[in-house]
């Protein structure tokens, strides 16, 4: 999950990064009277490139900056609802650039240094970005990255190789995947300070990231499914907030083949979802969320479940999934399970007595076939 910049630049100051002072303001009646314009405006959203799409402002004055806040709040940039913004002092100096991302493939870390950073940092990288791939090791990482800035002119040479081992660290203590400071912000007599900073973190390594976990809970309005997963202990992820079909179903892999089938039959899946049936334990929780969630949707025209049960009895599954729908009156469309596996024959028996419109089809391309039906009735 990608931290906001607030929260990236909040835990990175805990470990010895120097950031700007700021706050997050949803409107201008949140600033305190000690930080006085100007100030930078940046809007709170998971993505790069908000310089470019306007959601990052320089306010010069007290009317500039409520116009800043006021203006951003409740904007879409890139598809994500502003909802609040980082009023923060402005910081100033020759733009580098530096960066650690974990490369998946091959389990090792690709450690990149420029000398010259900003918003576009991509234009002409080929020609000034240094990089090397350092195995997954906080030594290793670090002393590629010494390598590099030893590489760069001064005075970039002394920032980098004083925050480089610093970010290596930050970087496996957090179980980052990716840690980005664009721009490094540069002085003549190499002292530096983050003018931004994107951090991406396995949201699976929670359990040893106590204070991470801490503060996406105290946050659960900026990190809405990260909170929900920590407290329920499963993923679901609004995919597209106008989206048709609602998935209901478990496994990473397999939700994500299901998402790409449905897009390329023309239907747009609102969200993902692995609710992972092995961890029910015969509580109908995860499905209440799910279903809850589906129920509060109004573009939502129809639901997919898809279980494959192993060791999981679908017996079992179709009683939660009964107590579930009990549960959510308000969950009126039509749903298609698609059920698999061992105790087929008495989920059948328990789901075909409920009045619900509901359809078990055990064949998943009648499935799919039924969920186009449902979308085309509804749209017609």
């Amino acid at each position: 999950m990608i931290l906001l910049e607030y929260d990236a630049k909040a835990v990175m100051a805990e470990h010895g990064i120097r950031v700007p002072r700021g706050i997050i303001a949803r409107s201008p009646a949140d600033l305190p009277s000690e930080l006085a314009p100007p100030l930078m405006v940046k809007a709170q959203v998971p993505v790069g490139g908000r310089g470019k799409a306007g959601g990052v402002v320089r306010a010069r004055s007290a009317p500039a900056l409520a116009e800043a806040i006021t203006g951003m709040t409740d904007t879409t940039i890139k598809g994500h609802r502003v909802r609040e913004c980082l009023v923060e002092e402005v910081a100033t100096g020759h733009e580098c650039f530096i960066g650690f991302v974990l490369d998946e493939a091959s389990g090792s870390v690709d450690v990149l240094l420029s000398a010259n950073g900003g918003i576009d940092v991509e234009i002409g990288a080929h020609r000034h970005m240094m990089s090397e791939r350092a195995d997954f090791d906080p030594s290793a990482c670090r002393d590629a990255a010494m390598r590099l800035a030893g590489r760069a002119p001064e005075p970039m040479r002394a920032a980098f190789s004083d925050i480089v081992p610093r970010l290596a660290a930050i970087f496996f203590s957090l179980d980052a995947v990716l840690l980005e400071i664009n721009p490094l912000f540069v002085q003549p007599d190499g002292s530096w300070i983050a003018g931004d900073a994107k951090l991406c973190i396995d949201d699976n390594a929670f359990p040893r990231q106590p204070s991470l976990a801490a503060r996406i809970r105290n946050r659960a309005d900026a990190y809405p499914e990260a909170a929900g997963k920590l407290a329920s202990g499963f993923d679901f992820a609004v995919l597209d907030p106008e989206g048709d079909v609602g998935l209901v179903t478990t496994g990473a892999g397999l939700t994500m083949q299901l998402v790409d089938e449905l897009t390329a039959r023309g239907c747009r899946p609102f969200n993902f979802c692995d609710i992972r049936t092995g961890e029910f334990r015969g509580d109908p929780a995860r499905l209440i969320r799910v279903f809850k969630a589906m129920a509060a949707a109004p573009s939502i025209k129809t639901v997919l479940i898809n279980f494959f049960a192993g060791i999981t009895h679908l017996g079992e599954v179709a009683r939660l999934i009964a107590a579930a729908l009990q549960a959510v009156p308000g969950l009126t469309m039509p749903i298609t399970a698609r059920l698999i596996g061992n105790g087929y024959d008495e989920a059948i028996a328990v789901l075909g007595a409920m009045p619900a419109p509901l359809t078990v089809e055990p064949d998943l391309e009648r499935a799919l076939d039924r969920i186009i039906a449902s979308i085309g009735r509804d749209r017609a």
